[in-house]
């Protein structure tokens, strides 16, 4: 008897732009614009014939769109915390000139490679893999055979790509990933792909 091939499925969306305009937002809760909402519905009109199950950052610029598409196709939403985005600590809802006044030199060195440092008050990048890696291995064993659409932040799309690509942290800083970003991966055999990475929809 040959052995049935299980297969996850997993598509990655980063949220749409957020009102008030860049800044270190991590648990800041601001609402997305309008156009940030269309760039997020235009990817779910890509993905909605297919997914069965929707995943979600507990943040409103994630948990509102995700709810409402789960509710319009009558599948289930689950709200994860462990796909929030990485707490800044004193840099949350700062922009970027606000944060290189206050901490001269450290933005630019979290930016080129964040490896064991940690915001002021905040969360480590290897602290906010780990709450992913544990959440991405839980996924693994109970969603087999199944397509999911995980409503995130662009930090946490980061970690979930390195891990897939066995890759480290600091290769993360030269994926690109605007608003509203589309990757898909994928789980099989114990081996994680990537399938594809920040997709136009059409």
């Amino acid at each position: 008897m040959v052995k049935e091939e299980k297969m996850l499925t997993m598509d990655l969306l980063r949220h749409g732009a957020l009102e008030g305009g860049i800044k270190y937002r991590g648990q800041v809760d601001d609402p997305l614009t309008s156009a940030g909402r269309m760039d997020m519905d235009r990817v779910w009109s890509m993905v909605a014939g297919d997914v069965d199950t929707i995943v979600t950052s507990p943040l409103s610029r994630c948990a509102e769109p995700a709810s409402a598409w789960a509710k319009e196709v009558g599948i289930e939403c689950i709200i994860e915390p462990r796909v929030a985005e990485i707490h800044y600590g004193k840099w949350e809802g700062k922009t970027i000139p606000e944060i290189q006044a206050e901490y001269p030199g450290l933005l630019e060195r979290w930016r080129k490679n964040p490896e064991g440092m940690r915001p002021p008050g905040g969360e480590s990048p290897e602290e906010h893999r780990a709450r992913l890696n544990n959440w991405w291995q839980e996924v693994c064993e109970s969603h087999q055979n199944r397509h999911l659409l995980l409503v995130t932040h662009s930090g946490s799309m980061r970690m979930l790509l390195a891990h897939t690509l066995s890759a480290p942290i600091a290769s993360t800083r030269n994926l690109s990933m605007p608003y509203g970003c589309w990757s898909r991966i994928s789980y099989q055999n114990s081996s994680s792909q990537l399938l594809f990475h920040n997709r136009e929809p059409r």
